[in-house]
């Protein structure tokens, strides 16, 4: 981490909206109990008289190698502080983010009761993309200027596919990502389609933690690409088929289709349209038809063998 850290596309846009009937539960009565503390704040309106305090605050920011004329520079730089104010004009009120993380844990912990709510700490990381959110058991750390708009004039430069999820909505996804990722261990399985279910557990354990949330903002695609996706889910799987590389074990497989990218790679004219990471989505889609026909838990769900879960899934994409 840096220093510190026209009619047929409105009805797919519908359903792209919705949620997949996701069954919503009462979480009301969890509890979770958790302190947002504004280090962006504290830094960037601090003086020189207010470093000690900050380090005995936040002492997990102020390591050995970084001295005090850094932090003063920091403090002062015309760049920086123009982010901050940048940053504060979205979330000088984060009350509407402590509410999204409040449901969010609770979500998390009826699902494992021994999940404990991480304190949160906001800051700003110069719009490091790959440090966005990092979660550490007791410790999570939200870089805000990541969220600003993905019209935001400071992501002119940003590739469109990656600033689409640069939004203030698309920042509590970014939180449950990232709590996933701690929780669900990583996959044996080589072959394409075990790594598209794998992939396709964490969408749905997404499904189950923000139930409110949309599809489109858990996948994170444009809504061209969203459009795209759902009018040709068949002809994807029939190319997966046709192409016999569900059970391949070429991980060339990953980049064409699992990783984030501008477009998914079949090699035909019009790849431009396709969203990238595709598998995702198509893994996303056998997990929703395999927890439709049995009847198990979520825990149990991510027990299951890849394989196994897509021979009883009865996924059948619809033409």
């Amino acid at each position: 981490m840096r220093f510190f850290l026209v009619i047929l596309a409105v009805l797919f846009s519908f359903f792209a909206c919705n949620t997949n009937n996701i069954n919503k539960i009462d979480v009301s009565k969890v509890d979770v109990n958790f302190e947002v503390k504004r280090f962006d704040v504290d830094f960037y309106t601090s003086e020189r008289q207010d470093l000690d305090k900050l380090k005995t605050k936040y002492p997990y920011f102020f390591p050995k190698g970084i001295t005090d004329s850094i932090s003063f520079s920091k403090m002062n730089n015309k760049d920086e502080q123009e982010l901050f104010i940048e940053t504060q004009n979205i979330y000088k009120d984060i009350s509407p983010l402590e509410e999204e993380l409040r449901s969010l844990f609770k979500h998390v912990k009826y699902y494992n009761p021994n999940f404990l709510a991480p304190d949160v700490i906001t800051m700003l990381t110069n719009i490091d993309y790959d440090s966005r959110v990092i979660y550490a058991d007791s410790l999570l750390i939200v870089s805000l200027d990541v969220y600003l708009g993905k019209n935001h004039d400071f992501y002119a430069d940003y590739p469109k596919y990656i600033k689409e999820n640069n939004t203030k909505e698309h920042l509590i996804v970014s939180v449950g990502e990232a709590i996933i990722e701690k929780q669900i261990q990583n996959s044996k399985e080589r072959s394409f389609v075990g790594k598209m279910i794998h992939e396709g557990k964490k969408m749905y354990v997404l499904d189950r933690y923000l139930p409110n949330v949309s599809n489109k903002e858990k996948i994170g695609y444009e809504e061209d690409k969203l459009n795209w996706v759902l009018s040709n889910e068949a002809q994807i799987w029939s190319y997966f088929i046709e192409k016999k590389i569900l059970f391949s074990t070429d991980i060339k497989l990953n980049k064409r289709f699992l990783e984030t990218a501008p477009f998914s790679k079949f090699y035909m004219e019009h790849d431009n349209l396709s969203p990238g990471k595709v598998g995702v989505w198509v893994g996303w889609q056998i997990v929703r038809s395999y927890m439709n026909h049995n009847d198990v838990s979520l825990q149990e769900l991510l027990k299951i063998n890849e394989l196994d879960l897509f021979k009883k899934s009865k996924y059948k994409p619809k033409k």
